[in-house]
């Protein structure tokens, strides 16, 4: 955020830093500079909600953004036993199952893949075929060169992936199993690790994504997000086409091929 932005006039010659400075920073939320000092500097580990909600204010933080910076401002939790492990009620495995013209699955903590219809799996990967901890969509655009194959703009989708585990990693701090998919994920995969330390997030809703498939052609699709009353972290994402395009035709194309 420069000076320009936050509307406190030029930026004076001789400056050394394109950001805000502390007492900038201070002056605009409304605290007192030594206390930001202290909060940035993590000796202040539980600023209330309205200290949070003004400095997203400052920083003209987004939706996503200022949930994440919420999820790090509250105090350290310690978790004594695992995460329970996820579980997709019948009754949904049945309803996507059901849904042979559009690609569906869902999606869990750690962007794991819960469950996911055949047309999803002819599309994307099968994921049913992977050991149980590979079955992570991060994961698999990171590290399954088939990825980027898929997506014909790999890189915007692959930097929102890493946007939306560092959403997780901010509300659930103390998970092991995410820790370890960031490491391996870190060590492998020099882009994630670019990405991953500008500290952006993202919080898929719905959008567009253009993609191929050997077997059929270029698919544009259309997905929305839904998160699910009653599964906590679960998020079921449904793919959709335009009605009467070339994408429509050769998803339907894709959904034969993968009943046969």
């Amino acid at each position: 955020m420069s000076p320009e932005a936050a509307g406190i006039g030029d930026a004076p010659s001789g400056r050394r830093v394109r950001g805000l400075r502390r007492e900038e920073v201070a002056q605009l939320a409304g605290v007192s500079v030594d206390y930001y000092t202290r909060l940035e500097q993590g000796r202040h580990t539980s600023p209330s909600e309205a200290v949070v909600d003004a400095l997203s204010r400052v920083f003209r933080l987004d939706a996503a953004a200022h949930a994440h910076l919420t999820d790090l401002a509250r105090p350290p939790r310690h978790r004594a036993d695992p995460l329970p492990a996820q579980r997709v009620r019948p009754a949904m495995q049945q309803m996507i199952a059901s849904m042979t013209d559009h690609p569906a699955f869902i999606v869990g903590r750690r962007t794991d893949i819960l469950a996911s219809n055949a047309l999803a799996r002819a599309l994307l990967t099968d994921w049913t075929l992977l050991p149980p901890r590979h079955r992570n969509y991060t994961r698999w655009v990171f590290l399954d060169p088939a990825a980027r194959e898929v997506y014909l703009d790999w890189p915007a989708v692959a930097a929102d992936v890493a946007g939306t585990l560092r959403l997780y990693a901010g509300r659930f701090p103390d998970d092991p199993l995410l820790a370890e998919l960031v490491g391996e994920l870190t060590i492998k995969s020099p882009e994630f690790r670019t990405w991953w330390n500008a500290h952006q997030v993202h919080e898929r809703t719905h959008g567009t994504k253009r993609m191929t498939h050997p077997a059929v052609g270029p698919i544009t699709i259309r997905y929305e997000a839904l998160t699910l009353p009653g599964d906590d972290d679960q998020t079921l994402f449904v793919y959709t086409t335009d009605p009467g395009s070339a994408s429509a035709d050769n998803l339907r194309l894709l959904s034969l091929l993968a009943t046969r």
